[in-house]
């Protein structure tokens, strides 16, 4: 008889740049070190920030392909890839778990960096099937968060749930500039969701945008909303640690949290 899988934690990575997946850094190392405490998962649902779509869709094929979807770096990350298998079982069970929504079972998409660039230091052998969630930019994030506690039961199955993208994410007032200070509001914003994070704080997570920090932290919603689907899984007595933290360029906040 086979024994039932080891329940995952759930997780959120601020992903940043996509150098990432090519540089050690303090970001990435901290990203395999987490990886290095988790047990074997059977698959992983990925929500990440770069598939924004008008609709719930998910992965559903067997043989994900690995999405370059940027521009302006060096040859060497255009030349990754990362061939982990699909999960269409996987994929049906999502589609179950958010009924009556009706989820799209994609065979077109496959696996975009802001999955993968995470996923090479988690799991570096590309063994563990990987099946991504489109994050539907017509839904509120009220509903997001809803999506997030339905999926919670996946992770008693051995799936993890990992979001991808920024807490704060605003490139357009970004200070490149070596040296250059953090904006106040990144601060500001950045302390404002760890705490409502600590006190299981939904509605306070979801109402960002009534907050003039939340407006310059979260000019669209693409990053951020990631975030709720980890913290959604999150159950009544299980803790919430931080992975890593920092901040890039003054309008990007690192901060990557395990649940469980």
């Amino acid at each position: 008889m086979q024994s039932k899988p080891e329940r995952m934690p759930a997780a959120f990575i601020g992903h940043g740049s996509p150098m990432n997946a090519i540089e050690t850094t303090r970001y990435s190392q901290a990203w395999r070190a987490f990886a290095a405490t988790l047990p074997r998962p059977r698959a992983v649902l990925c929500v990440s920030a770069h598939w924004f779509t008008n609709l719930p869709a998910v992965t559903a094929m067997d043989a994900p392909r690995t999405i370059h979807d940027f521009g302006g770096f060096p040859p060497e990350l255009y030349a990754m890839e990362y061939p982990a298998p699909g999960d269409p079982g996987l994929a049906r069970e999502v589609e179950r778990l958010l009924a009556p929504m009706e989820v799209v079972q994609d065979t077109t998409w496959g696996l975009d960096h802001g999955a993968w660039s995470v996923l090479v230091h988690l799991f570096p052998n590309a063994d563990v099937p990987v099946v991504q969630l489109a994050v539907d930019g017509t839904e509120t994030p009220a509903v997001h968060w809803e999506f997030g506690e339905k999926l919670a039961a996946l992770r008693g199955e051995g799936v993890l749930v990992l979001g991808s993208g920024n807490v704060v994410h605003n490139l357009r007032l970004a200070r490149f500039a070596p040296g250059a200070p953090t904006y106040d509001w990144t601060l500001s914003f950045d302390r404002y969701v760890r705490d409502a994070l600590e006190r299981r704080d939904s509605e306070a997570l979801c109402d960002y945008a009534a907050r003039p920090d939340g407006r310059l932290a979260v000019p669209t919603p693409e990053h951020y909303l990631p975030m709720l689907y980890p913290a959604a899984t999150r159950g009544e007595d299980e803790p919430l640690a931080t992975i890593v933290d920092g901040y890039e360029a003054g309008s990007l906040s690192m901060f990557a949290f395990r649940v469980g």
